[in-house]
């Protein structure tokens, strides 16, 4: 089925002709998860693509060959962004073989014109009305977040005080998930991580596998509810539209419409995008702020600064660091002859360091007039649908702790560990103080 959310590798892929290759360049090593930068760096100057030999992915580390490829989706097709990045153990294939674990592609995996169509009414949820509404909630949700953080006292653990449960309950009261039910679909996106940006053991793969199963099931039962019973949500918004045209449910080839089943997928796809990014981000700004004490001083001095300085995380500690391609059909990027069906790594991380695009670039700065030209949100038709959300709820995280707790630093001699993928960049725990 053209398109399936998630359609594994069959195989291997191999460098193409004439193509430079790297050898044991890995963005799963110990050292590239520890920090990508400088790595990162090197890679770029020595090369703006070459061939991962470890990741059977061609790299594109340069800047403008990045915006190339996103402006080019007739030619570099998103499907593959939900894929695994290598081809699954038979066990695993097995399992997702159910026959009714069925999403299909809707939004960051699917090519035009479908993409247009869907997009139209999950951009309609998005909008001014419905952000404003949650920004009042989030504000609300993060104070009392914060209140109990002060409470317990200091230190604290920030992931699991603050950053982990705020934009995981943001995007699900979004959706219209209960809220009894949060900790248990964070756990299901922590799995979908590993499954399509990770490199888990084979045993891994059938757990993740069947948790998957389970998180789409509970998202079918979940839409099946709101259609019967509306709320004011995302969801409810969604099936409202298809009422009022289900277009490929009658019509294949429709121009106009949801289908139901897209309906699903979009509840099935975003509940995963909207917070787990956006944890890393609010971590990833107090890491690059709290050891630098004259930008906090000054964003304590100058609130009107936190937009900023979430723009000048996502570019120098940003949250995602890597996208994915695949080539619809034979091309050439960077004096390389590319042949269909050719697995890309765009490489953020590289891009958003290019001296070309930033001056000092690896020096962080919340009033770098520059911040936000970073490629972190992607850019043409697949750029980020949450773009806007999940800097408002950085911005506002941001805006609470520096006005609360003014004196806020690390914890001295933590060792920092992530989570090891590809793509997604976040502390796994960040331990903070205060007087």
């Amino acid at each position: 089925m053209t398109n399936t959310y998630h359609r594994p590798p069959e195989q291997r892929s191999t460098a193409p002709s004439g193509c430079p290759v790297h050898a044991s360049w890995s963005p799963l090593s110990a050292e590239y998860l520890a920090d990508p930068y400088p790595i990162a760096n090197e890679l770029r100057d020595e090369h703006s693509v070459f061939w991962s030999d470890q990741l059977a992915h061609l790299v594109v580390t340069d800047m403008s060959l990045i915006e190339e490829v996103f402006m080019n989706p007739d030619v570099y097709a998103s499907s593959n962004v939900q894929d695994p990045i290598a081809p699954l153990c038979p066990a695993a294939r097995d399992v997702l073989a159910a026959p009714d674990f069925d999403p299909v592609a809707v939004m960051s995996n699917r090519q035009m014109p479908d993409h247009a169509r869907i997009r139209v009414f999950t951009r309609q949820g998005f909008g001014n009305r419905r952000l404003k509404t949650l920004e009042d909630y989030m504000r609300s949700r993060a104070t009392h977040l914060l209140d109990e953080m002060i409470a317990h006292g200091s230190p604290a653990e920030f992931v699991q005080s603050f950053a982990f449960p705020l934009p995981a309950e943001i995007v699900f009261r979004f959706i219209g998930f209960p809220p009894e039910d949060d900790r248990m679909i964070k756990s299901w996106c922590v799995n979908r991580k590993a499954f399509s940006w990770g490199q888990p053991t084979e045993a891994e793969q059938v757990a993740i596998a069947e948790g998957m199963i389970d998180y789409w099931r509970y998202c079918r039962d979940f839409v099946a509810s709101r259609r019967d019973n509306r709320a004011d949500d995302f969801t409810s918004e969604l099936l409202d539209a298809w009422e009022a045209d289900p277009g490929p449910d009658t019509n294949p080839n429709a121009e106009t419409g949801i289908s139901y089943r897209e309906v699903e997928s979009v509840v099935y796809g975003i509940s995963f995008a909207g917070h787990d990014p956006v944890t890393a981000l609010m971590c990833n700004t107090l890491l690059c702020l709290l050891p630098r004490r004259d930008q906090w001083q000054a964003l304590i001095d100058d609130p009107s600064l936190a937009a900023n300085a979430v723009e000048e995380t996502l570019r120098f500690e940003s949250s995602q660091i890597s996208w994915r391609r695949v080539t619809n059909v034979d091309t050439t990027l960077g004096g390389v002859d590319i042949p269909a069906g050719t697995r890309l790594m765009l490489n953020f991380a590289s891009a958003n360091h290019s001296p070309d695009r930033f001056d000092n670039p690896e020096e962080f700065d919340i009033t770098r007039e520059t911040a936000n030209r970073h490629i972190s949100f992607g850019k043409g038709i697949h750029f980020c649908l949450g773009a806007g959300l999940a800097r408002m709820e950085a911005r506002i995280a941001l805006e609470l702790l520096a006005e609360r707790l003014p004196n806020l630093r690390l914890v001295d001699d933590q060792s920092l560990t992530y989570f090891p993928n590809i793509t997604f960049r976040g502390p796994n725990a960040l331990h903070v103080e205060w007087s």
